[in-house]
């Protein structure tokens, strides 16, 4: 079984064939200019998200793009690529099928359920997190500062206060907000809690209406008798946003998302991170550990420092809502 800290390399030298350390040999350029150990062998990566939707789509773009910068391409690189379309059986199953295979070097667990269904199965080889919103919560590292296993990675915890305060710059008479979310995703749960903080400070309400499955977000949605809605980085409500939305187009109300993509289908707007770059974020880490730079155990969980101003204009249109001259100069994206 491999460890954590060591990879397979082989070179041939003059003298014969020496096996080398993951810090150790020469390096060859790869194909895209980028430095990579000589002669390594094939590292296999095990990729397992819990649902597909353009956010946690982006994780695995920028994590592969991030992969071969750093020269992890082409035989260099075996990806094992899996969804459990929302499925928790089909989650686990997955995870199963890591723990068994004694050749995977390293797992990448994207979304809340799909890490806490890895950490629980898999203990023999690093596991690295992305698009977790609150590790400590979901009982995924004992802190986001020391981990202690063999799991970490990266969050999206997502800044709530100041999404909540477009909102209010946005539609200054609302009153109530209304949050969609699903029970059983932690990180939900955890944003819920957020969300009310930031909502007393401005003088608004959170209504709450939570759901077990993806087909009951519009249901949910139109429960709620609210001025505006509110969508965290919730797995089965972002993967049926279009219900959502709909309705708050028929209620002439705001959307605030959580992320940029959400956006880009419709919400009006959103102070979010940028999950492709996330994903790109996570790849350094990997990097790191597939070497022997570091271990899990060690590696401090890390988010994005930076978030951007994502519009759409022609959802605000719809509802009456028109962005300011200086809200569209600062922003990063305009749909």
């Amino acid at each position: 079984m491999k460890s954590f800290t060591t990879m397979k390399f082989a070179a041939l030298a003059a003298a014969g064939a020496l096996a080398l350390t993951a810090c150790g040999g020469s390096e060859t350029t790869g194909d895209n200019g980028s430095a990579a150990p000589a002669e390594q062998e094939t590292v296999k990566i095990g990729i397992s998200q819990i649902v597909s939707h353009p956010s946690l789509d982006a994780v695995v773009t920028g994590f592969k793009a991030g992969m071969a910068a750093a020269g992890y391409e082409g035989d260099a690189v075996e990806y094992d690529d899996n969804n459990a379309q929302g499925d928790q059986a089909t989650n686990t199953s997955i995870v199963g099928k890591f723990a068994s295979d004694s050749n995977m070097d390293l797992v990448l667990a994207i979304a809340t359920p799909t890490a806490q269904a890895a950490a629980q199965s898999i203990t023999n080889i690093p596991v690295l997190f992305s698009a977790v919103t609150d590790p400590v919560d979901a009982k995924l590292v004992a802190s986001n500062e020391a981990p202690g296993g063999n799991v970490t990675g990266t969050s999206d915890r997502n800044p709530v206060d100041e999404q909540l305060a477009l909102l209010k710059e946005l539609a200054p008479d609302a009153k109530s907000v209304g949050i969609v979310y699903s029970s059983g995703e932690a990180n939900s749960v955890v944003q819920v809690a957020w969300a009310k903080e930031a909502a007393e400070k401005l003088g608004l309400t959170i209504e709450e209406a939570a759901i077990s499955a993806s087909s009951e977000v519009q249901q949910a949605a139109n429960s709620l008798d609210v001025d505006a809605f509110y969508v965290p980085t919730d797995n089965a409500v972002v993967s049926a946003l279009e219900g959502l939305l709909q309705t708050a187009e028929t209620k002439q109300i705001p959307v605030i998302a959580a992320d940029g993509d959400s956006v880009e289908r419709g919400a009006t707007a959103t102070y979010g991170i940028n999950y492709e770059k996330l994903g790109e974020q996570t790849a350094a880490m990997a990097v790191k550990l597939l070497k022997g730079e570091a271990e899990p155990a060690t590696m401090p969980v890390e988010t994005l420092t930076e978030v951007d101003l994502y519009l759409n204009q022609d959802a605000a249109e719809k509802i009456g809502i028109e962005f300011s001259e200086q809200m569209l100069e600062e922003a990063t994206e305009v749909f």
